[in-house]
């Protein structure tokens, strides 16, 4: 399942999943591209992880909602890489709050970052992903997409986007034999479940078959998969990575 030579670009990968699938792809032998808004230390630290996982890496800034920067970030890649094979729309944001208490602000930010962000990058880099031999486009949502998360009505609106989206340009991409598909991850060892208190958690947990939170490497492998020409006959499609919570 080799990954040799061919260039792959994540989104938002300074840390968390985004870092776990930028090394997963270089420990396979990618060019890989780690995107940042503003964590210009530990997107670094990323590059470094996967170069000692065995693959090259540079990191570029880039504001994912900003044409651009994004145009910007292209011309980077280009000049050091070449085309884009595989894009990874990974970028995300919350702004967490019950829906009757919730900003048209903060709405439109988490819907700018997750559904903008991912047509800006999907545009820009759409020719590379296009004209590649088995180019890939791989968008990350999550299954809050699929079932709704209370006080997350911004961003399971966003998550639950990218499969309408995804499945759309699975349709466009599918001449040229590239693929377009989505990964859902469930509740995942991050940064950002170490913020739910641990009542939560543990009501979370009583509701996953595996009775585990899943790990970056679970979400990172699957991606690796998809990326891969073994994934060929494969597009179009949601795969969740959520130990059964939807059984």
């Amino acid at each position: 399942m080799t990954l040799d030579d061919r260039t792959c670009l994540v989104t938002g990968s300074s840390r968390g999943i985004g870092r776990g699938i930028a090394t997963e792809l270089g420990r396979n032998g990618a060019n890989v591209v780690v995107n940042y808004r503003s964590s210009e230390g530990p997107a670094h630290e990323t590059v470094e992880r996967v170069e000692d996982a065995g693959g090259e890496a540079i990191a570029v800034q880039a504001d994912v909602t900003s044409e651009d920067d994004v145009l910007r970030m292209r011309d980077v890649v280009h000049e050091a890489f070449g085309p884009v094979d595989v894009l990874i729309n990974n970028a995300g944001i919350t702004q967490d709050t019950r829906f009757v208490n919730m900003t048209k602000e903060e709405w439109d930010t988490v819907l700018d970052v997750h559904l903008g962000g991912m047509f800006i990058s999907s545009k820009v880099f759409y020719d590379d992903v296009r004209e590649a031999e088995e180019g890939r486009l791989i968008n990350i949502s999550s299954i809050v997409g699929k079932q709704g998360n209370f006080g997350q009505a911004n961003y399971a609106t966003a998550k639950s986007g990218m499969f309408g989206f995804t499945r759309t340009l699975a349709l466009e991409l599918a001449p040229e034999g590239s693929t377009a598909n989505c990964v859902a991850p469930g509740f995942t060892a991050t940064d950002m479940l170490e913020q739910v208190p641990e009542q939560v958690k543990e009501n979370i947990l009583e509701e996953i078959p595996l009775d585990r939170f899943g790990s970056v490497e679970d979400i990172a492998c699957t991606v690796r998969f998809l990326a891969s020409e073994d994934s060929s006959y494969i597009t179009g499609e949601v795969i969740d990575v959520n130990g059964g919570m939807d059984l």
